[in-house]
């Protein structure tokens, strides 16, 4: 049995995208079709669209990479997915490599990220594999009086931040700093709060620092009134007043700009941890033996695996993460106006595009 459904498909960089019609074929096995409930509007997607970052799907194509949804299809040995209420994993590692079977799924040569190597989350239906599924507990969503829709962000925007702070070892006690709180930096500072850590927020909007002083900065600096060395030595005369070391610092780098790396790797101290977590085409200059003298490291972080996924969920169903604050959901007939009003920084919540 086929489904007809509609997805919204982007041509041509800075061009709007246009709805069409398609059929959804039965899924083959190991494959599950999700009735999409909601899809978030990730920066990387408007990377996509404004700034040329190539897909690695050719255009036409459906963008979306953070979708929540319900199984109504299901392959060969994916029946007990089905009526199941999902969130879909932003990146999904093939489970079969010799990278998947040492746990490097986030380097899977194989993966496949909707809305850049398949069709993606922009769309009234998806086909995806079922491994790469997470199942929603309904119960708990309503009792924190979320829809379906709202958990869409968790497939990129929370799910990322954990990752890379379960990556960087962050726990009861530790001083982190996150650079940049909007978006995926938001979730960051909520993540390590939840994980037991004192946080300190940098942003230059002091609009953003107001709001997530409440969800879990202890401490907020903008990076327009104070920076460099005097930034650093502020962050250390609060960590002396709270007890906190001076070393070991986790300093997450989520602006996605040069300056906010800059930033980050100018708080280096010794044995600190910095994770990059925010992305930018720009090029920034940095003097690398600092990591050397402070006896320091540096890492990546690349989405989430779905193993990970249930750590996420499990804080926002809890309300230790707090989601619906800082989401707005619009009618996916509108995404090119959405799309544009996110590229214009004119949203206040991150837009959840509901079919």
């Amino acid at each position: 049995m086929t489904v007809t459904a509609h997805r919204w498909m982007m041509t041509a960089v800075g061009e709007p995208m246009t709805k069409e019609s398609f059929e959804v074929p039965p899924p083959n096995s190991g494959e599950a079709v999700i009735e999409i409930a909601g899809c978030g509007v990730c920066h990387t997607d408007l990377g996509y669209l404004y700034d040329g970052v190539r897909t690695n799907h050719e255009l036409p194509l459906t963008l979306g990479h953070e979708i929540s949804g319900r199984v109504v299809a299901v392959g060969e040995g994916a029946e007990d997915w089905m009526d199941k209420a999902v969130i879909i994993s932003a990146v999904i590692p093939c489970g079969e490599c010799d990278l998947c079977k040492r746990g490097k799924g986030t380097i899977c040569r194989a993966q496949q990220m909707p809305g850049n190597d398949i069709q993606g989350g922009f769309a009234s239906h998806i086909t995806v594999p079922a491994k790469g599924l997470s199942p929603v507990d309904e119960s708990r969503m309503a009792a924190q009086g979320m829809e379906l829709a709202d958990l869409s962000v968790v497939a990129d925007a929370v799910t990322t931040p954990y990752q890379a702070a379960i990556q960087s070892g962050i726990g009861e006690g530790d001083l982190a700093i996150v650079i940049g709180v909007g978006g995926v930096g938001g979730y960051a500072v909520q993540v390590a709060s939840a994980l037991g850590a004192t946080v300190i927020a940098i942003d230059v909007d002091d609009a953003k620092l107001e709001v997530i002083s409440g969800y879990g900065a202890a401490r907020t600096f903008n990076a327009k009134e104070i920076s460099g060395r005097d930034l650093k030595k502020a962050i250390g005369t609060f960590a002396k007043e709270q007890g906190l070391r001076s070393t070991e610092w986790f300093i997450f780098e989520c602006s996605g700009s040069s300056a906010g790396q800059q930033t980050a790797y100018g708080l280096l101290v010794h044995g600190a941890t910095l994770s990059v977590v925010g992305f930018t085409m720009d090029k920034t200059e940095l003097r690398l033996s600092n990591l050397m003298a402070f006896h320091a490291r540096a890492l990546g972080n690349w989405g989430c695996t779905p193993d990970l996924y249930g750590g996420a969920i499990d804080l926002v169903l809890d309300g230790k993460i707090k989601v619906l604050p800082f989401v707005e959901r619009h009618a996916l007939e509108d995404i090119n106006t959405i799309f544009e009003a996110a590229h214009n920084h004119e949203l206040t919540g991150r837009a959840i595009l509901v079919p």
